[in-house]
C-alpha cells in the first residue's frame, strides 16, 4: 500500500469531521436564533449613506452612549469617516470630556452599573459584526412594557433583557399582544407588538431612526469598510484595464512565437 493510498481514509475523515463541526455550529446558531424570538426584520442599512451615518452617530451618542461604550472607535476617526469636523464632534457628540484622539468610553461607573443593572452594560463596538445588522435593528424595535421585569421592560427578540427601552421617548410606549398560554408552562408567547402611546416620531420616522443607529453601529464594527467599498470600484476598474492590456500583450507575444 502506498503512502498516498494510506492517506486517503485519513483525509476523508478530516473532511467529514469539518463538515460535522460546521453542521453543529449551524445548528447551534439556528437554535439560538429560534430561542431569541425568531423572525428578523430587514435593516436596510447603507454604509454609503453619509447622512444616515451622521444621524446614527447623533442618536447613538444621545440615547445609547450613556451606558454603552465604543472602545474600539476614536472620536477623531469618527469625525474623519463621517465627514464631520473635530470641533463639531467634540462639541456635540462628546459627553465625557475625552480628548479627540481617545476612544469613546462611558461616564457610567461600575458601581452605579451594578446598582442599576446588575452588571456593566457591554461595549457595542462589535455588536453589529457579531449579531448582524438585522438583529440590531429588530432588537431596537422589539421592546415592550412588562411590569414583571425589574426595569419594567422586556424584549420580544431577546427575552428578559436586563435593560429598558433606550428609545421609548422616540417610539412611544409599546405593549405586547400575547397568544394562548402553554398548557405545560403556563407562559403566553408574544405574537405581536403595538404602540399604545405614540412618541415623538411616527412609525416611519422611528424606523428610519433605528436604521440610522444600526448603520452607525455597522460602521463602528469595521470603520475601514467605508473606504474599502469606495476603493473596491477602482480596484475592479484597474483589474478590468489590466486584463485588457494582458490580453493584448498575449496576442502580440504569441504572434512572434507562431512565426517560428
Amino acid at each position: 500500500m502506498t503512502n498516498q493510498t494510506a492517506r486517503q481514509p485519513f483525509q476523508k475523515n478530516r473532511i467529514v469531521k469539518k463538515l460535522a463541526i460546521f453542521a453543529a455550529g449551524l445548528l447551534v446558531s439556528v437554535t439560538a436564533f429560534a430561542s431569541e424570538g425568531g423572525h428578523l426584520l430587514q435593516s436596510g442599512t447603507d454604509l454609503g449613506d453619509q447622512a444616515s451615518l451622521q444621524r446614527g452617530a447623533k442618536l447613538y451618542m444621545n440615547y445609547c452612549s450613556g451606558c454603552h461604550s465604543l472602545k474600539y472607535l476614536r472620536y477623531s476617526r469618527m469625525a474623519e469617516d463621517l465627514g464631520l469636523s473635530e470641533d463639531d464632534v467634540m462639541a456635540n457628540l462628546n459627553f465625557t470630556g475625552a480628548k479627540v484622539g481617545e476612544q469613546i468610553q462611558v461616564s457610567l461607573t461600575p458601581e452605579h452599573a451594578n446598582q442599576w443593572f446588575g452588571k456593566m452594560p457591554p461595549d457595542l463596538s462589535l455588536i453589529a459584526r457579531v449579531r448582524g445588522s438585522d438583529w440590531v435593528y429588530t432588537y431596537l424595535k422589539s421592546f415592550y412594557l412588562d411590569e414583571s421585569r425589574p426595569l419594567g421592560w422586556n424584549n420580544q427578540l431577546f427575552p428578559n433583557a436586563s435593560m429598558p427601552n433606550p428609545l421609548w421617548e422616540l417610539q412611544g410606549l409599546q405593549h405586547a399582544e400575547f397568544g394562548e398560554a402553554d398548557k405545560k408552562t403556563g407562559e403566553r408567547p408574544v405574537h405581536g407588538l403595538k404602540v399604545t402611546q405614540p412618541g415623538k416620531l411616527d412609525e416611519q420616522g422611528f424606523n428610519q431612526a433605528v436604521r440610522d443607529i444600526t448603520t452607525f453601529l455597522e460602521y463602528a464594527g469595521e470603520p475601514a469598510a467605508i473606504k474599502r467599498q469606495s476603493l473596491g470600484v477602482w480596484v475592479i476598474l484597474f483589474l478590468a484595464m489590466f486584463t485588457i492590456i494582458a490580453y493584448l500583450l498575449k496576442i502580440e507575444y504569441w504572434r512572434d512565437v507562431d512565426k517560428h
